[in-house]
């Protein structure tokens, strides 16, 4: 297993890193909001069937 921010063979005492700072860095991407997961737009939420639209269960 490698460090998923500089590629350095992993370090039990901060796995899944090589290093605090490599682990620092990984931080400061979540804290400066750097890792984002994609949101939906209003235009595919509104494509999407809502519980209504669903046949329902006898």
């Amino acid at each position: 297993m490698s460090c998923p921010i500089c590629g350095k063979p992993v370090a039990p005492d901060y796995r899944p890193f090589c290093s605090r700072r490599c682990a620092d860095v990984d931080l400061g991407r979540w804290l400066t909001e750097g890792y984002r997961i994609p949101a939906e737009t209003e235009d595919e939420a509104d494509e999407t069937p809502s519980d209504d639209d669903l046949p329902k269960a006898h």
